[in-house]
């Protein structure tokens, strides 16, 4: 392996005299600094007429993000590519820096299509974001990755505002992931290829490859990907040398005991990607393996993808079609999904026994897997998911124009929207936070909201001029359910832009309410028995004056009718 990989390498470094990468040049031991992969693709762009490199928008890190385009016949405007029936691939590169291996596959890879050692199929176009985390990459070191054989050296996983970019597609507290949703809806990719590398588990296998979830795609899209086009990578993938398996969604326990497919919620690349129908694949090569066979299996799954995107073209095309078409109808979409525990099958995986030894570290137990005890055997995998919780989607949202930071997010995705031109009262619903929690520490600048609870309340509501009705009659229907409904898992709500209602911002002193809460009950007879029937059944709240008194002022008029009131309200059909 070790000798066909020199010489690979050597070949490819060969292909363009002066253009090789910091990886060829070091024999796959080092990776290109974000210095050298953003010469290196400007170089290209005045070398050769089919490439273009441009400036996408900011990052945290003050550097613009940038976008590479291919085009065989020199058309750089992805608005045109789809015109002309062409497959789009958007590869990200660096969203951890400390797995570069698709920094480097991709720069080899764009240099060799320029030159036209690999083809670029006529009825296909690529865009390459080469560093999507700049800060991470610019933060270079040696130590971060304990869990990755090399390179020599790396970015970091944080960005400029230690942000975990794979968790920031929804919330985008990043200006990294503002530029990403410009340039993905710009681009507007049939595939995507995210390549990272793997934690977890020790297997045999260089290449594993994290796929969308199937049935988040809608209509034959799912099973299009899942019969027709997934199995052709399998194969193309096999035929290069490569044993590509699913990503190995296990970490320190035994792979062959069986696992399922990862639940990449829309936090996640391939989770946003496939709200607007894109199919997403995210490789994750083997942490513990050379770096050069990583880099090597990463170019020839981008060349693998690349050849059967041009053969399945068309088909690939018309299915994502009918399914972004049908977004605009569907009317049930679902907010979180479970593997469903029917439908385990069965995979060849090469992998090594585990047991446990003695840590010389620690004298306790350890995971161990012996290497002298290789293995190859059907393991179980399930690739099934079902909906856990689903929502009727309403012909219309309404949103307060107040709530501006919610609405710069759908405007940035996409989302057309309309705003009242008059003072107006619209029957609504509108929704009750009754039960949540959140995260006792933070994750990713977040104290997450999950287990939301909540009931459905009528009303007409008067709205001001300039709030925005949002319609359900559009492409991006999927992406406004998942973020606007407040017990998504991955929403807004659950990402806090709606925290603001969940405290009160008047009270009371007891003095003060003593005589209006008299006052209310004297003047709401069902409200006073339902009041004293309460006392009678609960001996903890006959004693606790403000349990009482707070019972009162939340069935009073003196309440503030915006506390725990979700300010997304429906319009139904």
């Amino acid at each position: 392996m070790k000798l066909f990989l020199a010489g690979w390498l050597l070949l490819t470094a060969a292909v363009v005299t002066g253009q090789t990468t910091a990886f060829e040049k070091s024999n796959g031991r080092q990776t290109a600094t974000y210095a050298d992969c953003i010469r290196f693709y400007e170089q290209l762009s005045h070398q050769y007429p089919v490439l273009r490199i441009r400036e996408m928008g900011p990052t945290d890190a003050g550097e613009p993000l940038r976008l590479v385009l291919i085009s065989g016949d020199r058309q750089f405007d992805p608005a045109v590519w789809h015109r002309q029936q062409k497959v789009v691939l958007l590869i990200n590169n660096g969203i951890h820096p400390g797995e570069p291996d698709g920094i480097d596959a991709s720069m080899m890879l764009a240099r060799d299509i320029a030159s036209k050692k690999v083809t670029l199929p006529a009825n296909v176009a690529v865009a390459i974001i080469p560093v999507y985390n700049i800060g991470g990459a610019l933060n270079r070191n040696r130590f971060s990755r304990a869990n990755q054989n090399g390179p020599e050296s790396y970015g970091f996983r944080g960005n400029a505002r230690n942000l975990d970019l794979n968790r920031d597609f929804i919330k985008s507290d990043s200006r990294n992931a503002r530029s990403f949703a410009t340039i993905f809806h710009y681009v507007d990719p049939d595939l995507l290829v995210d390549n990272h590398v793997s934690d977890g588990a020790d297997y045999q296998h260089v290449m594993t490859l994290l796929t969308t979830q199937y049935e988040k795609l809608g209509g034959a899209l799912g099973p299009w990907l899942k019969k027709t086009f997934e199995p052709a990578v399998y194969r193309g993938m096999h035929e290069k040398g490569w044993d590509l398996v699913p990503y190995v969604n296990v970490e320190d326990s035994d792979p062959s005991k069986g696992f399922t497919q990862f639940y990449d919620s829309p936090r996640y690349s391939t989770g946003y990607a496939a709200l607007f129908g894109t199919i997403g694949f995210m490789p994750e090569t083997h942490m513990l393996k050379p770096y050069g066979q990583r880099v090597r299996s990463d170019y020839d799954l981008m060349v693998t993808m690349i050849r059967e995107a041009g053969r399945y073209g068309r088909e690939l095309i018309a299915t994502r079609r009918r399914a972004v078409r049908a977004f605009t109808t569907q009317e049930t979409f679902p907010l979180s999904w479970k593997s469903d525990p029917a439908a385990w099958d069965t995979i060849s995986f090469k992998g090594f026994e585990a047991g446990k030894k003695t840590s010389q570290a620690t004298g306790l137990p350890v995971l161990f897997y012996d290497h002298d005890r290789p293995y190859t055997r059907q393991v179980r995998f399930n690739d099934v998911f079902i909906p856990a919780d689903s929502v009727e989607k309403p012909a219309a949202y309404v949103i307060p124009q107040g709530w501006w930071d919610v609405l710069e997010l759908l405007q940035l995705n996409h989302i057309r929207m309309t705003r009242l031109s008059s003072d107006t009262v619209i029957g609504v619903t509108w929704y009750h936070i009754d039960e949540y929690k959140s995260l006792p520490r933070p994750y990713e600048k977040h104290h997450v909201n999950y287990a939301v609870k909540v009931s459905a309340r009528t009303d007409r509501v008067a709205f001001r001029k300039g709030d925005y009705l949002i319609r359900l009659d559009q492409p991006g229907n999927r992406y406004l359910v998942e973020t606007l409904e407040p017990t998504g898992p991955d929403g807004f709500f659950a990402w806090n832009f709606f925290d603001a209602i969940l405290q009160e911002k008047e009270y009371y002193s007891d003095y003060r309410w003593d005589s209006l809460a008299t006052a209310v009950l004297a003047g709401n007879q069902a409200l006073r028995q339902e009041f004293q029937a309460r006392k009678a059944s609960d001996s903890t709240f006959r004693v606790n004056a403000e349990a009482q008194y707070d019972y009162i002022y939340r069935h009073s008029p003196w309440y503030e009718p915006e506390h725990l009131r979700y300010p997304v309200y429906r319009i139904e059909k």
